[in-house]
């Protein structure tokens, strides 16, 4: 498949994304919501920090999730006098409070653990119930992480990829717990508080990823070599395009922003000139999810082959 047919293959009307977001979305919070408060009084009763730590972790998630209902419902909104652009960039906003907000998430649990680490004596021991609602979490939230994964990548949303992968953090830090809580049901109660450390470390890492990613969109990043490369092989390929220079790129959420001067014929009409950049704008943006195209005309002479 061509670099244009997989891009129009991939995407898809607004409407639709947006249903998927406010829909996948629901889905977490109602998922988040049942399992943070199983888990925190499950940790409660069984005595495992591990257990509450994870369930804090799934609250705040919800947070999380309210974030991301809120920049879904911002960024659709139509541009205006003070947003000539359009408001698409408040995904991007959203994704760098997701990451912050897994920093602040992780930096705690790793202060919990610090402090029951300092002090063994006064680690409890686990009860067998904290090791079932683990394992329960882990699956239901491996689960979660594949479907909000499978939307995201369907409709191209880099903000609900960013939650999916937030999900699989938490599916990795309830697979650790698990293990905390057998450690300390065999007869290490250090692996518990062990385990709350690791988990949060994990969520540290991923939190700063989510967030420098975020960061480098919204000071105008721009596309990857490959789209680049693709993009300028489609203006080329416009007939009547001579030559390409200067095309730069900046990121928009999940839009581009493009400006490009064209190098046509000085010799042709300024409306034949006109067409040809107009059929370069219009096969990009078949191609490429493209939010607005600034081309620039550059006369040349046309060398005549013999």
């Amino acid at each position: 498949m061509s670099i244009e047919q997989d891009a129009i293959a991939g995407e898809e009307s607004t409407p639709e994304r947006e249903r998927a977001t406010r829909q996948s979305t629901w889905v977490s919070v109602a998922v988040n919501l049942l399992l943070s408060i199983g888990q925190v009084v499950a940790g409660i009763l069984a005595a495992s920090q591990g257990l509450i730590a994870d369930g804090i972790h799934s609250l705040s998630d919800l947070a999380a999730d309210f974030v991301v209902l809120l920049a879904a419902h911002h960024s659709r909104k139509e541009a205006d006098d003070s947003h000539q652009y359009g408001h698409h960039r408040y995904e991007n906003a959203a994704s760098l409070v997701l990451g912050l907000l897994l920093l602040a998430v992780g930096l705690g649990m790793i202060w919990a653990a610090a402090h029951k680490l300092a002090a063994p004596e006064s680690i409890a021991q686990v009860q067998i119930m904290a090791l079932w609602v683990a394992l329960a979490a882990l699956a239901a939230k491996e689960t979660l992480f594949r479907y909000m994964l499978r939307v995201g990548e369907r409709v191209r949303s880099s903000m609900l990829i960013a939650n999916a992968w937030h999900a699989r953090s938490d599916a990795a830090s309830s697979l650790v717990v698990a293990g905390g809580i057998i450690g300390n049901l065999v007869g290490y109660p250090i692996l518990d508080p062990v385990a709350a450390l690791v988990v949060g470390l994990m969520i540290i890492k991923m939190g700063a990823g989510f967030a420098w990613d975020a960061l480098h969109d919204l000071m105008d990043r721009a596309v990857d070599t490959e789209t680049l490369t693709g993009m300028r092989a489609m203006l080329l390929n416009t007939p009547g395009v001579l030559g390409v220079h200067d095309l730069r790129t900046r990121k928009m959420a999940d839009l581009i922003i493009v400006d490009v001067h064209l190098e046509i014929d000085g010799e042709i009409t300024v409306r034949a000139g006109h067409d040809i950049a107009d059929e370069a704008e219009r096969r990009l943006r078949a191609g490429f999810p493209i939010l607005n195209v600034m081309t620039h005309v550059d006369p040349v002479e046309r060398l005549e082959t013999v």
